[in-house]
């Protein structure tokens, strides 16, 4: 339903089971995904009252039977995802195509509360040292990084030296996709934006040109820019607004990535762009427990770093949730319990 579905209320802590550990959220992240749970669609069906919330870091508060790896008072990043570890897909490594793959926050209850119950092997340890704003920065980091750098680096086989265009400069996993481009030596990184100060931000996180789209046709710029070539990969999470310009922005031989629709899921395609320049279209959602890992990895050694938009406390949810609907947001919302 509508965000005024949404309350804070008391519910008791969970209990953990065997192999789990109760977590201290000390911060969550939102997602465009949270509005989408809460829209619902048929498919869905969620134990009622439901905690939203996909991302989020805290401290161990008590451990289950069978844990072994992790003890009280350990600082710990949560990877989203849950997968059974016994499928064919599991046993090959590709958790995130599971058969039974499910989320935190959209399947069962997320991180928007002060404790959660939580699988012992979707934690990573925090690095010693590291100052407790390091929780805002996993919370933050978590769901937007690993699908980025799956979707780029996993899926699309980003090289160095190859072009990017990614569609939208100011949402968490355009801000991240910037990064990680820039990480594996990829350039020019090109960002249509709809604010110059969206587009400064992406400046700062090492796009080379930027394009604002309310000032003129990012399509024509996109091939002015790269002498009527077009770029090896764009990514695009926008969907029907932009996907047809997406395609037609692509070098011979391109990529386009996407892993979400946030202007609308349906479109028409014109094939002949497809078939007569060799385009491949990729689709991928989230990432493995391995791209968790090695996200995580980066954030604690410093090379990569979230875009914090707003913190809010977690009895001001539902207005962080109603700013993620209005749409002006340059990164990432967070809740602190």
């Amino acid at each position: 339903g509508a965000l005024d579905q949404v309350t804070v209320a008391d519910v008791p802590i969970p209990e953990i089971q065997a192999g789990e550990v109760l977590v201290q959220i000390k911060s969550a992240s939102l997602n465009r995904l949270d509005l989408w749970t809460l829209e619902g669609w048929p498919s869905l069906k969620l134990k009622m009252p439901h905690i939203m919330g996909s991302d989020g870091a805290g401290v161990i508060a008590k451990t289950g039977a069978q844990v072994v790896d992790f003890q009280q008072g350990d600082r710990v990043a949560i990877n989203p995802t849950l997968s059974c570890g016994h499928c064919s897909y599991c046993q090959a490594g590709l958790d995130n195509l599971c058969l039974q793959f499910a989320l935190f926050g959209e399947h069962v209850d997320g991180f928007f509360g002060e404790y959660a119950a939580v699988p012992a092997k979707n934690l990573v340890k925090i690095h010693d040292g590291l100052p407790d704003t390091i929780f805002d920065e996993a919370a933050a980091v978590s769901l937007v990084f690993v699908t980025a750098w799956h979707s780029l680096i996993e899926r699309g086989q980003l090289k160095a030296g190859e072009s990017v265009l990614i569609v939208g400069a100011g949402g968490g996993v355009n801000t991240a996709a910037v990064q990680l481009a820039k990480l594996c030596g990829a350039g020019p990184i090109y960002v249509v934006g709809s604010s110059d100060e969206k587009l400064a931000l992406a400046k700062s996180l090492g796009a080379d040109v930027t394009i604002n789209r309310m000032d003129e046709d990012w399509g024509k710029a996109i091939f002015k820019a790269t002498n009527r070539q077009g770029v090896d990969v764009v990514v695009d999470n926008v969907g029907a607004p932009t996907f047809h310009a997406s395609l037609r922005a692509l070098a011979k031989g391109g990529r386009l990535l996407t892993v979400g629709n946030t202007g609308g899921p349906k479109f028409e395609i014109d094939n002949r762009l497809i078939f007569g320049k060799h385009l491949a279209i990729i689709g991928t959602s989230m990432g493995t427990a391995a791209d968790f890992r090695k996200v995580m990895e980066l954030l604690f050694t410093g090379r990569i770093r979230p875009v914090i938009d707003t913190v809010y406390p977690l009895s001001e949810g539902v207005a962080a949730l109603r700013k993620l609907e209005q749409g002006d947001v340059a990164g990432k919302l967070l809740l602190r319990p």
